[in-house]
């Protein structure tokens, strides 16, 4: 019998097609004994989004996502399949800002967020989109000696803060591992002046990718490269979280 994986991509702004193509390609390298399939759509409503077991939250500019996705009653759906559900979910650059308990230098009267990571963000850390760059970034939880990822960094925020410590207890409830402090899993050091959480001997650098529970989050646009190594290992955790019932709280909400 043949099981479907279906992944959405929230379509509101952003790299849609970029990263559904990217997706479709890393879904060629996740290896199962198991009949598998994926299945990957846009996302517009909240009956595209119920039919979704993983969602990728993408690029473009906060604030109007936030607003957009209120207006057509996506914003306290998304809350639910993030925080309740705990669903996987990964958000690049704006959706890593929406994916955020808390954000800094937010437009006047600030913005409603998604949440679901226990840090706080610095919008556009980097300034305006005529100072976008691409860096090579060490991640190790893509393997030890792999060549470093080629980040698009585009009015990147970055992880400025780690704000909670997520749960301390162990176990199961309601067929949800409770967990799970942030890991750090990316950190940019060219222009970085921000003290990593952790770091050795005085050691500075941005956040730029982390993780709690089901909840990932870039600064950077994968999307925006032939690179589906960061695709891969994501779908890879949808299969473990989907497939094999491994599903953790990001802050035991």
């Amino acid at each position: 019998m043949t099981r479907t994986i279906t992944v959405g991509v929230l379509a509101l702004q952003g790299g849609v097609v970029e990263h559904i193509n990217l997706l479709r390609k890393a879904s060629t390298h996740i290896n199962s004994s198991e009949s598998l399939q994926f299945e990957f759509l846009q996302v517009r409503t909240t009956t595209e989004l119920g039919e979704c077991d993983a969602l990728i939250i993408p690029g473009g500019e906060s604030t109007t996502m936030a607003i957009v996705a209120r207006r057509l009653g996506l914003l306290d759906p998304l809350r639910e399949f993030v925080k309740v559900q705990h669903k996987p979910v990964w958000g690049t650059c704006a959706g890593l800002v929406m994916l955020a308990e808390q954000a800094a230098a937010t437009k006047q009267g600030g913005q409603e967020l998604v949440g679901g990571l226990d840090v706080r963000v610095l919008r556009n850390r980097y300034g305006t989109q005529m100072q976008s760059f691409v860096a090579g970034l060490d991640l190790e939880f893509l393997g030890r000696g792999e060549v470093p990822f080629k980040a698009v960094f585009i009015r990147a925020p970055i992880v400025e803060e780690i704000i909670a410590e997520g749960s301390s207890s162990q176990g199961i409830e309601n067929g949800v591992e409770r967990a799970a402090r942030v890991e750090v899993l990316g950190v940019y050091r060219g222009q970085g002046q921000q003290q990593v959480e952790g770091g050795e001997n005085g050691e500075k650098g941005d956040i730029v990718a982390v993780r709690q529970g089901n909840v990932f989050g870039t600064s950077f646009h994968p999307e925006l490269t032939d690179d589906v190594r960061i695709h891969v290992w994501w779908l890879r955790q949808v299969v473990d979280a989907t497939w094999h019932g491994k599903l953790v709280a990001a802050n035991g909400s």
